[in-house]
């Protein structure tokens, strides 16, 4: 069994204007946008296109790099 060993000092996340210095807080970038598709393991070597708002499926591949393809082509068309 692993045993895992808890961090000293735990970073919370913040939002962090990249044009000023940290001056020594430690913060953790996080994004402000979720992405409107996401790549869905669907069975053994086939993945779904999903929309993220509604969690249909906008598309379908047996690949997983032209699945991520798909769903990048799908989020720039949109």
């Amino acid at each position: 069994m692993d045993t895992f060993t808890p961090l000293i000092k735990p970073a919370t996340p913040c939002i962090v204007d990249t044009h000023e210095p940290l001056g020594g807080v430690e913060c953790l970038k996080i994004a402000l946008f979720q992405p409107r598709y996401r790549v869905v393991l669907a069975g053994k070597c086939f993945f779904h296109i999903e929309e993220t708002s509604t969690g249909r499926v906008r598309g379908f591949r047996a690949d997983h790099n032209e699945a991520c393809y798909l769903a990048r082509h799908l989020e720039h068309s949109a």
